[in-house]
């Protein structure tokens, strides 16, 4: 199934139904009085979260949506119909925007979390309604109101604890289809991950946690070069960042410089995180190469591992590290 992120579309609530404007005309009673209904209230349109949804596809093939209309009211007071509401699934971790003011409407992050995005509208009073002392015969009815409408901007955000950030090809696919099930495309040239790689890693038969694998960043990308900006979305709800950096990079420092500073620029709160450095293919490097690594000067309260995904090594301290951090973030 194709990744779709982002997806402007039209919402619009049903309108009320029109009340009804008659009277009675009984056997016996030459002059009957008002007997006009209202009518219904118009259908809401709603979105709901269902977990099962992974991506924002189908609002690329239809982006107009509107509820039902309330029923007009009838005679003997008879109250119109209210106007079914529209329901709309959307995958959990979809922020909601009005598209025409930016303002964020809700963010639905929760399994089976609802929002009611646009209102029906109230259904007229029949002339009923009207009747008085002193105008016992009202000739007038009011009509339905109109419901809401709004363009609205979806867009998703994966929800996941670790998020892994690097470079093109420096193994980040490697390592999430190594530490979970998740099986990204894996080849030996930049730009592989053309989308967001969701991974759930499993610690114990009720103990997991996800981690998010996005298209690789370069310098540069923050002013649109490459193709990991647009993606950074997927882990500004992460607990942990995972900067990876190649072993046989020129300059890791820099490298994690750069990294940082995309970040920033993207948006600050990023850099918040936690954060945890690895650096990938340690089962290739020499002696003197990883002695040379491990002589870079990092952050004091950064701490730094060595993996092979390849060989399988260091991951599994990796792993229980990326937990031991989150378990204790969520006892905070």
């Amino acid at each position: 199934m194709k990744f779709i992120d982002q997806a402007t579309i039209f919402v619009a609530a049903g309108k009320g139904g029109d009340g009804h404007l008659s009277f009675r005309r009984e056997k016996y009673v030459p002059k009957g009085g008002p007997d006009g209904g209202n009518g219904g209230k118009g259908g809401d349109v709603i979105f709901l979260v269902d977990p099962h949804l992974t991506t924002l596809l189908d609002f690329h093939y239809v982006n107009k949506y509107t509820a039902k209309n309330g029923q007009p009211g009838g005679k003997n007071q008879m109250y119109g119909k209210d106007g079914e509401n529209l329901i709309i699934k959307v995958p959990q971790g979809t922020v909601v925007y009005n598209a025409d003011t930016n303002e964020q409407l809700a963010d639905l992050s929760e399994p089976n979390q609802s929002y009611t995005v646009a209102k029906g509208g109230n259904g007229g009073f029949g002339n009923a309604m009207f009747a008085t002392a002193t105008n016992q015969t009202p000739r007038f009815s009011n009509p339905g109101l109109p419901g809401e409408s709004f363009n609205i901007t979806l867009e998703l955000k994966l929800l996941a604890d670790v998020g892994i950030v690097g470079f093109p090809n420096v193994g980040k696919s490697t390592l999430i289809s190594v530490i979970s099930a998740a099986k990204p495309k894996i080849a030996d040239y930049a730009f592989t991950t053309l989308v967001p790689n969701l991974g759930i890693v499993k610690i114990a038969d009720t103990e997991n946690y996800t981690v998010a694998d996005i298209p690789g960043l370069i310098e540069g990308a923050s002013e649109g070069r490459g193709l990991g900006l647009q993606f950074l979305r997927h882990i500004e709800r992460t607990t942990i960042l995972l900067f990876m950096i190649d072993s046989f990079s020129y300059d890791p420092v820099s490298d994690y410089n750069i990294l940082k500073e995309e970040l920033k620029q993207y948006n600050p709160s990023l850099l918040q995180k936690k954060r945890v450095i690895c650096f990938s293919r340690i089962d290739a490097v020499t002696e003197d190469g990883l002695k040379a690594i491990k002589k870079c000067k990092f952050e004091d309260d950064v701490p730094v591992y060595f993996i092979s995904s390849v060989v399988n090594k260091g991951i599994d301290e990796l792993k229980y590290v990326l937990w031991n951090i989150i378990k204790e973030d969520k006892n905070k």
